[in-house]
């Protein structure tokens, strides 16, 4: 005995659909069979043209839940992810840099503390140029290792990177110069106007915007640099000379890296490559120059695995300290770099106490004080650019 069970559905035509360019759905007979006879599962669709929009929803049903239907976020939602995400790198690149920054200065500090003594004068053009060339021989060896890629070396890269590196030496010497005509306490001070000339800069070419909040943060931190130095304010010609100096090649350094890591074509690895190879290139003769080179060649307490180690140390947290810097002047721009690097003061003040046995004046107290009430300021006047700009 056969049993057969026909139904007809006959789907009615879209609201509002033009007959002339849009096929209806025709029958669907759906049948079943049982015993032996004829199975006729026949469907016989004759599907619409496309339609743009129905693409653009996908329906998937799940157990008869219209909850299933997946539809695309709204802009504003996406708006909002993309705010949270920059965020999150911009605090990640931040901490990095501050923290390599911080422990960089502990170990030279420690190099110095523990090999000065040995020597007349100091090697600080010399330290650099092996903590430059321990990091080309890192990042080299994680490109051979398959871990990171950049291309090889050439000219014409080179050439668009060497302004980083003329300025990177400007700011070493000058620094320098402006260290043994001054007071370190007036050095500071000068610092803080870097950081709003870099600011300005950052305003004028790059069309930053700058919050009020964000001035009057610069602003304390500066009052705090000038009242840490109210008993050591004497200026020579000479030494503001040098001042103004390092502030012009500071600055210029700062704003010419972020047209630089936007502008060449490198991944921040290569970057790092370039940064040191020329580095190298250009402190090594200046070290021969000054008589560092040949002070070390000489002074056989140095040539011992020890040194050796903790030079090679300070080069590999060069290294991260060179992607880190990098890193964190593309995430988050010249402004704020320059304001990490003047809250970098406070801890490196406190580890230099702890570590070293560094007594701290009252001025250095007031100036770490008023420095992190800037600080909080800062980044309470970041915190609602980011809100305003994610439309909360």
């Amino acid at each position: 005995m056969t049993m057969n069970t026909g139904m007809t559905v006959r789907s009615p035509p879209a609201k509002g659909s033009n007959p002339n360019n849009l096929r209806s759905m025709e029958d669907v007979e759906l049948g079943s069979s049982s015993h032996g006879g004829t199975t006729g599962h026949r469907r016989n669709f004759k599907a619409k043209e496309s339609d743009p929009v129905e693409k653009s929803a996908a329906l998937t049903v799940g157990n008869g839940d219209a909850n299933s239907l997946k539809m695309p976020g709204t802009p504003r939602t996406m708006q909002k992810e993309a705010d949270a995400a920059t965020l999150s790198k911009s605090i990640i690149a931040s901490t990095m840099y501050s923290g390599c920054s911080v422990g960089m200065v502990l170990v030279n500090k420690s190099l110095a503390s523990s090999y000065n003594h040995l020597i007349q004068g100091d090697l600080n053009i010399l330290l650099v140029v092996f903590q430059a060339i321990t990091a080309v021989i890192c990042v080299e060896t994680s490109k051979r290792m398959g871990w990171v890629d950049y291309p090889s070396f050439n000219i014409r890269t080179a050439q668009l990177w060497a302004p980083v590196n003329i300025l990177f030496c400007g700011m070493l010497f000058t620094g320098m110069a402006s260290l043994e005509h001054n007071s370190v306490p007036m050095v500071t001070v000068f610092k803080n106007i870097t950081n709003i000339m870099t600011t300005i800069g950052d305003c004028i070419i790059y069309g930053a915007s700058v919050e009020l909040l964000v001035i009057a943060a610069f602003g304390i931190m500066l009052m705090g640099a000038v009242m840490a130095a109210r008993n050591d304010a004497d200026v020579t010609q000479t030494g503001l000379f040098w001042m103004l100096a390092n502030c012009l090649c500071t600055s210029g350094y700062v704003l010419y890296l972020k047209f630089a890591t936007k502008s060449v074509k490198l991944s921040k690895f290569g970057m790092v490559f370039y940064n040191n190879v020329l580095c190298t290139l250009f402190l090594f003769p200046f070290s021969v120059m000054n008589g560092e080179f040949a002070t070390f060649m000489r002074t056989s307490a140095l040539h011992t695995p020890d040194y050796a180690v903790k030079n090679a140390f300070a080069g590999f947290v060069g290294f991260f300290l060179n992607f880190a810097s990098l890193n964190c002047v593309a995430q988050t721009g010249p402004t704020t770099y320059a304001m990490i690097g003047s809250l970098n003061k406070i801890p490196i003040a406190i580890m230099g106490y702890l570590i070293f046995d560094n007594a701290i004046s009252e001025e250095t107290w007031t100036f770490i004080s008023i420095s992190l009430m800037g600080g909080i300021l800062y980044t309470i006047a970041k915190l609602r650019a980011g809100k305003r700009k994610s439309g909360k």
